[in-house]
């Protein structure tokens, strides 16, 4: 029996296909195979690894693997399909799992759940710049000839017109769900020391498992941000209060936290690049760190990290995200703050503070197509330091380098570096050519960083100020085969998870912070000659700007041997 409402779509649909007349459960499994055959070559490829394709073995491990995807999504989808959920879930699957696939074989990307954050919170101008000729050519062959097809098929149903037939139906998908739970069990047990090494070692291998990985971390995804809807954030640093040194301040005091978007330290000027990418900083001789580790390798994990006070030590995502941050410790103790974005949002941080756009602000010739330049953060620095009072820390959270598009994120008065790719579609281009791009965005960040210096310097007749720069993560350019950031931590490159930071201080900062005159200086440069981390921002930040509060580690904290009673 073929419902109607199929009939009526079987009319409309392309002619020149035929009909297909099938199941539910056989458009199921059918479904499963295709995705196991064309959706997964990234996880074989990874299962396979240091395996020999010259072994019968190696053959037999894969083929044992493809059945394992296929059985997991068939099982999956028994759970949900029927006549009337079948043809719009399969539908979305197709698509979602052609995106997957592209993301994944263009870019090297695991879609865990950090990813899947990255995704849900991309802007409109970020979603842009990801789409692609490539990108459309490959959905319309994965997605569009499957839908195609799935436009063809004719449901066969059997009418459950009394109890014994239902109770049969009933039986007939528990015994396929226990066919496919079997199936999943003994290819497991049939390969298991090979498997549970490869779960051991490289667990991170499941978010290869397409389209399970995206819809697993999709539902992550909306646990925690059912959780984060119905839960305030817990307060921290109830007992910040200001330091002795507040009592003595004569004068304002500004620290800029500047948020470095996608640089990495490999191609850092000032670290011994073979390029000089950091000219202008260069001659400003800012205390500059070489080996800094970042806490995540995407925005969405490493910006509420870097500014809580655990870090990556002891790395607890679900407590950062529950719990306040460092803004709001330093705000209780009476510290004005000010966040600027240039990205994609603040991912909270700001929430409850005083915060701007840049793209609101629209700074004449250095906005379009609502994207704007690092410069826009700077451009009326002047006004605001000639009307500073009090302590104020302002946050200028960066564009950088943000990819795909390096070669947005820079006028062309900074192209420097040629041929530099000009596409979206990184797979356009050579490697060297995306290098080229990318070192001439980290020389427009070097512009921005000397130019906010500059200001501040000039105004150091009536503000105590300092500036630190440290970037949320790296990226890979090529390396492995890998681009962009957003690998999982546990396999993620050095690339990837190592930043540039540097810290520049005014005269007479530390003595209005109640640190020893001339000290900081030189305490900083004896800390970059070992490794620091995102760790040490939250406890640095509270020691230059003598914050009290029992959230405050010594050991992480950069200006602790300047200290009064502090050996040196």
């Amino acid at each position: 029996m073929v419902p109607m409402e199929d009939e009526k779509k079987l009319r409309s649909g392309p002619a020149f296909l035929p009909t297909i007349r099938a199941s539910v459960e056989q458009v199921v499994f059918a479904a499963a195979l295709f995705w196991a055959l064309a959706a997964n070559h990234a996880f074989i490829g990874a299962v396979l690894k240091g395996h020999s394709l010259a072994e019968a073995s190696t053959w037999a491990y894969g083929a044992s693997m493809l059945a394992l995807v296929a059985a997991i999504h068939a099982f999956l989808l028994l759970l949900a399909a029927n006549r009337w959920t079948l043809r719009p879930l399969l539908a979305l699957l197709i698509v979602g799992t052609a995106l997957a696939t592209y993301f994944t074989g263009a870019y090297g990307v695991y879609l865990d759940p950090s990813m899947l954050h990255n995704a849900v919170r991309t802007d409109l101008p970020e979603a842009r710049e990801l789409i692609s000729v490539q990108l459309l050519l490959h959905v319309a062959i994965y997605a569009g000839l499957p839908l195609l097809l799935l436009a063809r098929v004719r449901l066969v149903t059997r009418p459950l017109r009394s109890r014994r037939l239902a109770l049969r139906a009933l039986v007939r998908r528990g015994l396929l769900l226990a066919g496919m739970a079997a199936v999943m069990l003994g290819t497991v047990l049939a390969n298991f020391q090979s498997f549970s090494s490869l779960m051991r070692n490289q667990k991170e291998v499941r978010y290869l498992i397409t389209p399970a990985n995206y819809l697993w971390s999709l539902g992550v995804v909306a646990a925690d941000a059912t959780r984060g809807a119905t839960q305030p954030r817990r307060a921290i640093g109830l007992d910040a209060r200001p330091g002795p040194s507040w009592a003595g301040r004569s004068r304002p005091m500004v620290l800029v936290i500047v948020v470095g978007e996608t640089a990495r330290a490999a191609n850092w000027g000032l670290n011994g690049y073979e390029r000089q990418t950091t000219p202008q900083l260069a001659s400003l001789a800012p205390v500059n760190f070489p080996v800094v580790v970042a806490c995540g390798t995407s925005t969405e994990v490493s910006l509420p990290c870097m500014f809580a006070p655990v870090g990556r030590r002891n790395y607890d995502e679900a407590a950062i995200r529950s719990q306040e941050s460092l803004l709001d410790v330093l705000a209780r103790a009476g510290v004005a703050i000010h966040w600027r974005d240039n990205q994609s949002g603040c991912k909270g941080l700001c929430d409850g503070h005083p915060n701007d756009q840049v793209s609101a602000l629209n700074a004449p010739g250095l906005c379009s197509d609502g994207r704007c330049l690092d410069e826009g953060l700077i451009q009326d620095m002047d006004e605001r330091l000639s009307a500073v009072e009090g302590t104020q820390v302002w946050i200028l959270h960066m564009l950088g380098n943000h990819g795909p598009s390096y070669f947005r994120r820079y006028p062309e008065t900074f192209a420097r570096f040629q041929p530099a790719c000009r596409e979206d579609d990184l797979r356009r281009c050579t490697v060297p050519q995306i290098v080229n791009a990318y070192d001439n965005a980290l020389l427009y960040t070097d512009h921005v960083l000397a130019s906010a210096i500059g200001k501040l310097k000039a105004r150091a007749d009536r503000v105590d100020a300092a500036l630190i720069y440290v970037s949320d993560h790296g990226e890979s350019l090529g390396e492995r085969g890998l681009f962009l950031h957003g690998m999982p931590y546990a396999i993620a490159p050095d690339v990837q998870t190592r930043v540039p930071m540097i810290m520049w201080v005014g005269n007479g900062f530390d003595r209005a912070a109640g640190l020893r005159p001339g000290c900081l200086v030189p305490a900083l440069e004896r800390a970059a000659r070992g490794a620091v981390a995102h760790d040490h921002l939250f406890h640095t930040v509270l020691g230059l700007l003598d914050v009290r509060t029992g959230l405050s580690a010594d050991e992480l904290d950069l200006t602790r041997p300047c200290r009064t009673g502090s050996p040196l």
